[in-house]
């Protein structure tokens, strides 16, 4: 029950009310009282007090009032008990079998296009997940709203009509109908109320006056208290309105919106409120100025406050009443009774009747809630549905002429309902029969349409109007639901019915044969192109009716004769004008031809035949049924006048021609526009098609010799084929040559088509397979491409499924792109290369496709016809025109002229067309032989064709001629198909002499080609030699062209930045190589056994100036193109809330979450610093020139498209080269015996705190003071670091400074969303951060990906990120070097307690690597003097890595152990190895430092587990980061994929011992007082007490959410999705967020957010917090996914959900089973983790500039 929800608030108010009303509801009780005038006084008297504040309603309020004191009394009134009890018990008892939910907009509905009997039966989601048709073919689209659930009608289904929830059975009643029976007593009560309930609904929804109220209404003092009330137009846009509001009635922007918003949802509103002279002048102030904006005034009335109020109430009784029906039966029964039932005597049309009528003047939210009665009340009952559609049928004229002159949407008019009746089989048969339902749509056709008649009593659609055309379309619709389903039994009056109706239908087709006449041009250029585009769409509408009513007549014989005769009269009374002129005679070839002088190239013509066409097709069913043997005893010979039935189509395909001849080009483009329709899949089955077939008729009852003449005669050929007089005008003789084609083919057509049932013994199946087969000819297609090519009937359907498989292989996608079909090799020999529905592109293009196979195949070319099916009786005598005299005489002619060399004359396609001609009369005459004696054979190609001509001009036969053809030069590519022809001349006389042995007889024409196998075979021989030298040429060129190709790469490298490298051994190609003779122990990146830095010199090449130039310090600088990103895609957390601007955000420390980073990506591409500077003045430049032009990147933010890859950046790397360093072992050997870990802490803290003591003299004290437990001089020890090596530190040129400056401050403004600031202090952290987490992002993508850490970056990768690592290790020489020490300090203070200062976090709060990367790339400034500018030398650096290294190492063990290593094991494991034996003795420590919260009964090898998995992702980045830092090349191990070997080889290349814990046992003195201070760090403690939890390690990797499988889930979830934010129950547009799941309300005003006083929509500003700006999400309704980036930037991109196809459905157009494609789901998820969203938006932006118009800032 839909309602239940609703009513119980209000219902409990008013039961704690109900003795107050007792009286009240006594007196209804009372028998004597009249209760309608005790019902209409209650209302008086309450009505207008409840709904008095209309300008800004107190709704719930209201509510509450109105069941207070209206509907609780009459409730208890009409049950005789508390409504609550008794609407329960009601529901109890069951519900109607019939679902009846009706769709609102965009919701999805389901069809089965295996059960439903047409494709308007639907269920709604529920019905669909819980019924059969789940498995079977379904179809899924968006409703346009308006339409009904057919789950439990019968005869919408052929098979499982019931849903479970449906099935009689499914509810708890035991009774087999299952609803109650309500009593007697409520049943009377029901009958008393209803009347007058409906009565005042009615009343007050056609109430016109607008000062007063129907007497019985008024009881009190008139008030002079008006509402001017704004109505809602679909005229005036959202805009308009707000405008004239602000205007005249001077309120603010959010107040008109608010109106403006209520108007278009309910359909009026009140916008102000006050006396009768105010309000009236408000209401022409609001005309005035809304007609100032748009032509038309907004409509606008002054209501009486009471007339409002009770026009409001009689919706809320409507929505109580449709409450009431969907409990019960017989309340629906009721209703309709009093609905239905007619003022005895009076001609008034009953109350359903009445609102149905009124229903156009109505407002929205009155239609709403008038169309919702119907449907729970008419719709759910099947007699009522009849008798209201009797009545809908009554009244269908004046509907729909209202819905005509109406400017609502069909969805909101009466008429709409039309296809919930007329689809309704035994409901269509019915108003046929009884109320002639044909006839009254046919005629209210033509009573809408007169204004387009022209004189002649034609349409003519010249400046037509676009919305009422659409609107007249809504009564063709109905015609065609009417006949969607045909009748399997005829009665004589359904015959009769459907005769008056089909005659009627003619009337229209009457109109439109003829119409739009046009008139070639000559001389002068059309000045206007006429309005074509109604006149096609009508033919479009048409096409499926005509087809239908086709259909129809073909069911039954006696009806099929009658409606023949019908239309063959309505065909006769169009063509007998235009009789006047006197006949012509015309001779050719000892034939003539007397005929009306008619030229299309001088009289008006028209492409509009409907009736022509729809003869055509009877005439094809009476073929087909066999009823054309009775044809005479309904139209006589004499009238049947085939001349004249031939003569309109032939001017039609006469009329292509001659625009294909280019003699019509004065005419403009819509005529080229109707010809392109007249043949194209939408249209022609009912034009061309039929024209073609109209001609075949002709061919088959016209002599054959006339009827070439008339069509030599018609295409204005008759000179052509006479003597020839030689002329020079070139535009003339191509005139003539490509009318001579266009005739040839049609002659092909009329002959050789008989793919049609009817013309030959062919079924459907057939006829679409042939189509299918000639696409695939062409290229392997697509499904829905095939289907688009395809012609749909009236189910739309095209009969594709049941035949494509037995002619074609389906070949399964990749990642991109869409499945295909392939032909199957046997079905090769079906093609016919003139076949008729081929386009001209098409036919060339397969003719090369095929004629291309045959030669790889060492396979003549010749294409000869496949052989025809035969004609049916019917249509047998087409096959003479092949062999008669005229038809001789143009082949010859053409042949003639080709041998004689006459180039002008002829050309090569007339050549093929004659040679078809030529195979086809061969084949005839074959197939003939083959079946009969040859006796009783009168078709005589093959005589005439080989005897001589009888004029000088002939004197040599076809034969001679071909034989000479072959030797023409210029015909080289039919000599194959000459070769054929010749063979199939021998074979027939063969045949005629009887001379061929019986086994030649029997031999198909394919085998029987093999002629004279001698010669056959040499050239046979001749063409595989010369194929295979060709074949070894290709190879030898194929060899040349990979070897250059592969030198190129190796040149260009940077260019193939998708090149992967080589993987494994020659992954040296890409790594920095390594000595050959270096050995395994020199690859180690830290300490004093560091290997050797390979620093190779490194040549670039400037993408712009192209010059090449090696990367030294002291050159000017070059730089690499990048893109910073902020990025949430390591995120832990995405319900943290993130800072939109970073203004006082201190970015020094990144929380373990990593909830928001820094990405910076490059493309590879590299450039001179000056170059790119230029290229991106540049651009500036042209910007500003052209400012109207929208960009797509944003250039006052950096931002440029890369000049190679068009990639997206915003900034450059400046490539600083890697410094070569060579540690002396001897040197490193001697340090190492001195600096132990405790003595460089001492160091360390003793230069740290020398620094502070300096800077305390010049400044306050801003450094906490460090305990120095140092010896001997301060000064002494100051100066020690030094001591262990230093050397000058590196100059950089300056343009490489400045673009060291440069890039640090667009990472520091795009990282923190801040204005540029070169000074400020958090540039530094702000670089390392990048760096560090740079590092993160592809170390998780290497890991994703499951690939090794080294050797399988691309290029890209691998040079942004050296870039970046070196960038950031010379950035800290811009800065000055007291600030770089401060930051040093801060990051120290998390490892070591003695430097902690207040705003140190805990250990537990923050990410290592970022310290880590931090406290490397800073540590350098401790070496800066005041004098000299200094840095460490290679072994000082060696041991600072290491040390530091190890202490963040150890601060991240301990991490992984205090947050990960303390949940109970699950598997018992008794391993006793040396790192569990470690890990137990340091958790006893851990214990005793945390006073026993650390528990000390974990096993040791959990902790030791726990570490090692934990700790992996952080030494993977270590490796990472110091191999691009130093340049130490990798252990092998590295490069490939393995857990345990990777382990070894990153301990072993950053020092460390492969049990960890070792490390704690090596500087157990240094680090036991470090252990003991972090262990005591409260936030520590809080985690381990349970109170707080800490992340835990290895961080989970994050993926894109998962998406069912099936994508019908997805809609279910959508629809029962609900706006938080929006009370209203209107359809929203949900979308996904493919990050983190949250499903959102997209495009809509009630989600939107105010942003830093910005609008922006739900999407944007959500992806502001999910994303950092950049976010992925899929509509869900429209299937797309879109992606954004930003508030102004987005693209849409396919969704990962294919149908069976192989193929995306963006906006569910096709709607076939969607399910989800796992490989493109992860390709999206790359373009997350890899941070090519972006880029992606730029180049879809790029591509597709359509999306400008598209405000992005509101999704």
């Amino acid at each position: 029950m839909a309602d239940g929800a609703d009513r119980s608030p209000a219902a409990g108010a008013a039961a704690g009310r109900a003795p107050a009303q007792a009286p009240e509801r006594a007196t209804w009780c009372d028998e004597r009282f009249d209760f309608q005038a005790t019902f209409l006084q209650c209302l008086a008297k309450h009505v207008p007090n409840i709904y008095s504040a209309e300008m800004d309603p107190l709704v719930e309020k209201q509510e509450e009032m109105v069941q207070t004191a209206i509907l609780y009394p009459l409730e208890c009134y009409l049950f005789g008990e508390d409504p609550d009890v008794f609407l329960e018990k009601l529901q109890q008892s069951g519900s109607s079998q019939l679902c009846g939910k009706v769709f609102k907009g965009g919701e999805t509905t389901y069809s089965c296009r295996d059960c439903a009997v047409d494709p308007t039966c639907v269920l709604c989601i529920d019905c669909f997940q819980n019924s059969i048709h789940k498995n079977h073919r379904y179809k899924m689209h968006s409703s346009t709203g308006g339409g009904f659930c057919d789950c439990g009608d019968t005869e919408a289904w052929k098979a499982g009509p019931l849903c479970t929830k449906h099935e009689p059975g499914a509810s708890s009643s035991p009774k087999e109908n299952s609803e109650c029976q309500l009593n007697e007593e409520i049943m009377e009560h029901s009958r008393r109320v209803f009347p007058s309930v409906i009565k005042y609904i009615v009343d007050m929804l056609i109430w016109e006056e607008e000062k007063e109220l129907p007497v019985e209404l008024t009881i009190r003092e008139k008030v002079d208290s008006y509402y001017c009330v704004l109505f809602n137009d679909e005229h005036h846009s959202y805009d308009h309105v707000i405008y004239s509001l602000q205007r005249a009635l001077g309120c603010e922007l959010g107040e008109a919106q608010l109106h403006t918003t209520a108007i278009d949802k309910e359909g009026r509103r009140a916008v102000k409120a006050g006396h009768y002279a105010s309000c009236q002048e408000a209401k022409e102030e609001i005309k005035r100025h809304s007609e100032n904006v748009s032509q038309r005034p907004l409509h606008v009335e002054v209501l009486h406050a009471d007339v409002m109020a009770h026009q409001k109430f009689a919706l809320r009784l409507g929505s109580w009443l449709n409450k009431l029906m969907s409990y019960s039966s017989d309340f629906r029964q009721i209703f309709c009774q009093i609905c239905l039932k007619e003022e005895t005597g009076s001609e008034k049309p009953c109350f359903i009747s009445k609102l149905m009528l009124w229903d156009a003047r109505l407002h929205k939210g009155a239609r709403k809630v008038l169309h919702e009665l119907i449907f729970s009340s008419f719709f759910m009952e099947m007699e009522y549905k009849k008798l209201f559609a009797v009545e809908f049928v009554k009244y269908y004229k004046a509907l729909q002429k209202e819905y005509i002159s109406d400017d609502h949407d069909r969805v909101l008019s009466v008429t709409a309902l039309s296809v919930q009746m007329f689809t309704v089989p035994t409901l269509a048969r019915h108003l046929i029969e009884e109320q002639n339902v044909i006839t009254t749509i046919t005629e209210t056709l033509l009573e809408v349409l007169p204004e387009y008649l022209d004189k002649n009593d034609k349409f003519n659609f010249q400046g037509y109007s676009q919305d009422k055309l659409n609107r007249v379309y809504s009564v063709i619709y109905d015609l065609r639901y009417i006949l969607v389903s045909k009748p399997t039994v005829w009665t004589d009056r359904l015959r009769e019915r459907f005769l008056e109706g089909f005659v009627s239908f003619l009337r229209i087709l009457t109109c439109m044969q003829g119409m739009e006449e046009i008139k070639r041009q000559i001389g002068q250029h059309i000045e206007v192109d006429p309005d074509w585009e109604a006149a096609i769409a009508i033919q479009m509408q048409l096409k499926n009716i005509l087809l239908m009513f086709q259909e129809w007549c073909a069911c039954d014989e006696e009806l099929l004769l009658r409606s023949y005769r019908e239309c063959h009269k309505a065909v006769m009374r169009c063509s007998t004008n235009g009789r006047s002129r006197e006949k012509t005679v015309f001779h050719l070839c000892g034939h003539t031809l007397e005929s009306r002088p008619y030229r299309v190239s001088a009289d008006p013509v028209s492409i509009h035949l409907p009736l022509s066409r729809t003869l055509a097709g009877l005439h094809v069913r009476l073929s087909k049924t066999g009823a054309i043997s009775r044809l005479h005893e309904f139209v006589s010979p004499e009238e049947f006048q085939v001349e004249l039935l031939v003569e309109y189509p032939l001017r039609c395909l006469v009329l292509v021609a001659q625009v294909a001849a280019e003699m019509w080009r004065r005419n403009g483009l819509s005529l080229i526009s109707q010809v392109f329709y007249y043949q194209d899949v939408k249209c022609r089955e009912e034009m061309y098609d039929k024209d073609i077939i109209m001609l075949q008729i002709g061919a088959s009852l016209m002599d054959p010799n006339q009827f070439l003449l008339l069509i030599l005669q018609r295409y204005e050929l008759a000179d052509a084929f006479k003597k020839i007089k030689p002329t020079k005008d070139q535009d003339l003789i191509k005139q003539y040559n490509v009318l001579i084609e266009e005739m040839l083919q049609i002659l092909i057509y009329v002959v050789g088509e008989r793919y049609v049932p009817g013309i030959s013994n062919v079924t459907k199946e057939d006829v679409i397979m042939r189509e299918i087969i000639h696409l695939l000819c062409i290229e392997p297609m697509a499904h829905s491409a095939i289907t688009k090519s395809l012609p749909e009937n009236e189910n739309n359907e095209t009969g594709l499924e049941n035949v494509i498989d037995k002619v074609a292989t389906f070949k399964k996608p990749g990642v991109s792109g869409h499945g295909v079909y392939e032909l199957k090799d046997e079905c090769l020999k079906e093609f016919n290369m003139f076949f008729y529905h081929y386009t001209k592109t098409q036919h060339s293009k397969a003719e090369h496709t095929q004629k291309k196979r045959r030669k790889q195949e060492n396979r003549d070319e010749a294409l000869p016809p496949p052989p025809p099916p035969d004609f049916s009786p019917a249509f047998s005598n087409v096959v003479r025109i092949l062999n008669c005299d005229v038809m001789m005489h143009i082949l010859r002619t053409l042949l003639q002229r080709a041998v004689e060399l006459e180039t002008h004359l002829w050309t090569e396609a007339m050549i093929q067309m004659v040679l078809h001609l030529l195979s086809l009369g061969l084949l005839e005459e074959k197939q003939q032989l083959q079946k009969s004696p040859e006796e009783e054979v009168t078709f005589d190609f093959y005589h005439k064709a080989t005897r001589m001509g009888s004029s000088a001009l002939n004197a040599v036969n076809v034969l001679m001629l071909l034989e000479k053809l072959k030797r023409v030069p210029q015909l080289e590519a039919q000599k194959d198909t000459v070769n054929w022809i010749l063979q199939m001349f021998d074979m027939v006389k063969r045949l005629r002499e009887k001379s061929s042995l019986a086994t030649v007889g029997a031999t198909s024409g394919s085998e029987a080609t093999k002629g004279d196998e001698s010669t056959q075979d040499k050239e046979k021989a001749e063409r595989k030699r010369k194929a295979e030298a060709a074949r070894l040429h290709r190879q030898k060129i194929m060899a040349q062209m990979s070897a250059l190709q592969r030198n190129f790469i190796e040149t260009h490298k940077l260019l193939y930045e998708n090149t992967l490298e080589t993987q494994g051994k020659d992954d040296a190609t890409m790594e920095e190589e390594s000595t050959s003779s270096a050995i395994d122990s020199s690859r180690i990146a830290l300490g004093p056994k560091r290997g050797p830095s390979v620093a190779e010199k490194e040549v670039l090449t400037c993408i712009l100036c192209q010059e090449e130039q090696e990367v030294k310090l002291e050159s000017a600088a070059m730089v690499l193109s990048a893109c910073v990103q902020k990025s949430t895609a390591l995120t832990q957390n995405r319900s943290r809330i993130l800072e939109l601007s970073g203004d006082t955000l201190d970015p020094l420390f990144m929380h373990p979450d990593l909830p928001c980073g820094t990405h910076t990506g490059s493309c590879g591409h590299v450039m001179h610093a000056a170059c790119w500077q230029k290229y991106f003045e540049a651009m500036q430049l042209n910007f500003r020139q052209r400012l109207h032009v929208e960009q797509i990147f944003d250039l006052e933010n950096g931002e440029y498209l890369c000049p190679l890859c068009k990639s997206l950046c915003n900034t450059v790397i400046p490539i600083v080269p890697l410094q070569a360093q060579k540690i002396n072992s001897e040197d490193a050997e001697a340090v190492a015996q001195i600096l132990s870990l405790a003595r460089w802490l001492e160091i360390v803290t003793a230069r740290i705190s020398g620094y502070s003591v300096k800077n305390a003299k010049g400044e306050k004290q801003s450094l906490p003071p460090f305990s120095y437990k140092g010896t001997g001089n301060s000064a002494l020890e100051f100066h020690s670091i030094l001591s262990f090596g230093v050397q000058s530190s590196a100059k950089y040129s300056s343009s490489i400074k400045e673009m060291l400056v440069l890039f640090a401050t667009t990472i520091y403004r795009v990282g923190l969303k801040v204005a540029p600031n070169e000074a400020d202090s958090r540039i530094p952290m702000m670089t390392w951060s990048t760096c560090a987490f740079t590092i993160q992002c592809i170390e998780n993508l290497l890991e994703t990906e499951g690939k090794p850490l080294f050797g399988s970056l691309q290029n890209r990768q691998h040079s942004g990120l050296k870039a970046l690592v070196q960038f950031a290790a010379a950035q800290r020489t811009t800065s000055p070097q007291v600030l770089i020490q401060k930051h040093l300090i801060r990051l120290l203070g998390v490892l070591l307690p003695n430097f902690k200062g207040e705003d140190t976090p805990s250990l537990l709060e923050v990410d290592m690597f970022h310290i880590l990367v931090g406290a490397v790339l800073s540590f350098p400034s401790l070496y800066w003097e005041d004098a000299v500018d200094l840095q460490p030398s290679s072994v000082s650096s060696a041991y600072n890595h290491l040390y530091l290294f190890h202490l963040t190492t150890l601060a991240h063990i301990m991490q992984i152990v205090i947050s990960s290593a303390t949940e109970s094991p699950t598997a018992h494991s008794s391993d006793n190895s040396e790192e569990a034996q470690s890990a137990q003795s340091f958790c006893r420590e851990v214990c005793q430092y945390t006073s026993g919260c650390f528990s000390q009964d974990i096993p040791g090898w959990l902790v030791w587990d726990c570490v090692k998995k934990g700790i992996m992702p952080y030494l993977r980045c270590a490796a990472l980061f110091f191999h691009y830092l130093l340049g130490v090349s990798p252990p092998e191990e590295l490069l490939q994929v393995s857990e345990e070997g990777q382990f070894k080889a990153l301990c072993s290349y950053l020092s460390l011992p492969t049990n960890l814990f070792l490390l704690f046992h090596e500087y157990w003195d240094t680090v036991n007082p470090l252990l003991q201070r972090w262990c005591a760090d409260p936030v520590v403690l809080s985690c381990l007490k349970g109170k707080s939890i800490a992340i835990r390690y290895p961080r989970k990797r994050n993926h894109l959410i998962e998406l069912p499988e099936d994508y019908s889930c997805l809609l279910n979830q959508a629809s029962q999705f609900r706006c938080p934010r929006s009370s209203d129950d209107e359809q929203k547009h949900p979308v996904l967020c493919l990050f983190c799941g949250a499903m959102l309300c997209s495009q809509n005003t009630c989600c939107q957010e105010l942003v830093n006083g910005e609008e922006l929509g739900a999407c944007t500003s959500h992806a502001l917090q999910c994303g950092a700006g950049v976010c992925m999400f899929l509509k869900i309704r429209e299937c797309k996914v879109v992606l954004i980036e930003g508030k102004t930037r987005g693209c849409l991109y396919p969704a990962p959900y294919l149908d069976e196809y192989g193929e995306t459905d963006p906006g569910l157009k096709r709607g076939n089973p969607l399910h989800l494609c796992q490989e493109r789901y992860r390709k999206l998820h790359l373009l997350w983790q890899q941070h090519c969203i972006i880029e992606e938006i730029a180049r879809s932006q790029e591509t597709n500039q359509i999306f400008f118009g598209f405000n992005w800032q509101l999704l």
